[in-house]
């Protein structure tokens, strides 16, 4: 109930104050049963506008610090993400991986949607970055089809670091279903699942228009974090400027 009340009374009008947003092939989202829906990640907003002008309820794989604050604000988090059916994860633990994917499988198994940030967090640039493997391994075992969603104009909105909203205009791009049945069998080969998720980056960029860059978003983080002198991070080479990061062939979409 409290999922349909934040969508169409308490939070949905404001959003489409703020973005006006529109959506382009909302029918490649199945009406009914299991599908992940794989989005590019530039705001914490992401995961209001979709659901917003998307028909089914999504079901996001939240991190666990959202419901471990502390105080009044944490615990308005944990009431809020708890209320809305999100599945916390703990992405710190040894067993991060095998939890986060047990917990998506639960979800898929149910019928329900599952939305995905391949990416692992958002975007420090814009840029679109290099997918971890997880989808993969969540498509391959559950044999669901994988629907690429592209968010754009959504760090307009809810700028990095910002705490005030600002107006601007959100596009939704929502793809054709992609099919990996003919892999069927093959999850936990790191081959296929590096072949999988590349793909499903691959039509991200394509329909966000987004610069695609082949390094993991959290690695350039925690290079920026050891660059600045404050902490050393351990395990992380000296950062170097990311404007000279390699970039795949042909990977800027037109």
């Amino acid at each position: 109930m409290w999922y349909w009340l934040f969508k169409y009374v308490f939070l949905g009008p404001v959003l489409w104050g703020l973005g006006r947003p529109t959506v382009e092939g909302t029918e490649n989202i199945p009406a009914e049963g299991g599908a992940i829906l794989a989005s590019n990640h530039q705001a914490v907003l992401d995961s209001f506008f979709l659901p917003l002008r998307v028909p089914r309820r999504i079901t996001f794989l939240a991190k666990s610090e959202y419901f471990t604050g502390t105080g009044l604000k944490g615990a308005f988090q944990r009431w809020f993400f708890s209320v809305v059916g999100q599945v916390p994860i703990d992405r710190t633990g040894a067993d991060a991986a095998q939890d986060a994917l047990n917990a998506g499988l639960r979800v898929l198994s149910q019928g329900k949607l599952l939305g995905i940030y391949p990416e692992g967090t958002r975007s420090p640039d814009g840029r679109l970055y290099k997918g971890k493997t997880g989808l993969a391994r969540m498509a391959l075992e559950s044999g669901v089809k994988v629907i690429p969603v592209a968010m754009i104009g959504t760090e307009k909105v809810n700028p990095i670091g910002s705490r005030v909203w600002r107006p601007a205009k959100v596009t939704i791009r929502v793809g054709e279903p992609i099919d990996f049945s003919r892999f069927e069998g093959m999850g936990g080969n790191r081959f296929v699942e590096r072949a999988v998720t590349d793909e499903v980056m691959y039509k991200l960029m394509k329909l966000s228009g987004q610069e695609y860059v082949d390094i993991y978003a959290a690695s350039l983080k925690k290079k920026a974090l050891a660059a600045d002198g404050s902490a050393p991070v351990a395990g992380v080479a000296p950062a170097s400027d990311a404007s000279t990061v390699t970039r795949l062939p042909d990977t800027r979409a037109s």
